[in-house]
Order: structure tokens, then sequence, then C-alpha cells
């Protein structure tokens, strides 16, 4: 239950950085769809804290997607790697 509370947060937090307020579904791969797209969004701004934080999500993005087709033993790290780039990414836009 931590896990999705977690995830729940983090889509949240992404949502409101680019003013976002519909319902997406609760797969993996709508989250990572959801990564990606305010990551480009922020990409494409000329602020430069956002453009930093796109980075973030970027990585976010990739430890995201290897999660899903690793080995069970890797997801973890995987997992904790792209928390740690969600995180800074929300926080280095916020």
């Amino acid at each position: 239950m931590a896990v999705q509370t977690k995830t729940d947060t983090f889509a949240t937090d992404l949502a409101a950085l680019i003013g976002d307020q519909s319902q997406r579904g609760a797969t993996p791969n709508a989250f990572i769809g959801l990564v990606e797209e305010v990551r480009d969004v922020l990409a494409a701004s000329s602020i430069g804290n956002w453009q930093d934080a796109s980075e973030e999500l970027d990585s976010a993005v990739t430890y995201l997607t290897d999660a899903l087709t690793s080995p069970d033993g890797d997801q973890p790290s995987l997992l904790a790697w792209a928390r740690t780039h969600l995180r800074d990414g929300i926080e280095t836009a916020g």
C-alpha cells in the first residue's frame, strides 16, 4: 500500500507542475507517460531550473522503464534511483 501512496503523491506533484487535473490510469506505463509529458513540457521552457528538472525526469524515465523489463532482483535498486530522480526533478522545478 505504501508504494501506491508514494506513486500517487509523485503523480499528483508531477501533474501539478503542468496544471494537469485529468485522471490517469494507475498502471506503470501510465505513470511513465505522465513523467515523460512533464519532462517534455519542462524541457521546452527557457527557464533554467525547469530544464534541469527535465533532465532529472529523463533519468527517472530511464530507471522506471528499466525496472519494468529487468529481473526482479534488480528492480528495487532501479526504483530507488527512479525515486531519487523524481524527487530531485520535482524539487528543482518547484
